[in-house]
């Protein structure tokens, strides 16, 4: 997700606040937060699958995976 996609959301955010937004400006919008949703959920993982934890005996674990 870059700025430019950032930056429209911002906009259609507003517009739908100040006049209201067409049908196909609905739509953009819901695709875009549908892509910013799918970014931070990818950007999350990746930060999680990072995670390591310090046991109290000094050893070094990682996480069970749900799957």
């Amino acid at each position: 997700m870059d700025q430019n996609q950032l930056d429209r959301i911002n906009e259609l955010y507003r517009k739908s606040k100040a006049e209201g937004l067409t049908e196909e400006e609905k739509q953009e919008q819901a695709k875009l937060r549908s892509d910013y949703i799918s970014t931070i959920r990818r950007n999350l993982r990746g930060t999680l699958d990072n995670v390591s934890f310090v046991n109290p005996d000094g050893s070094v674990s990682k996480p069970k995976s749900k799957k």
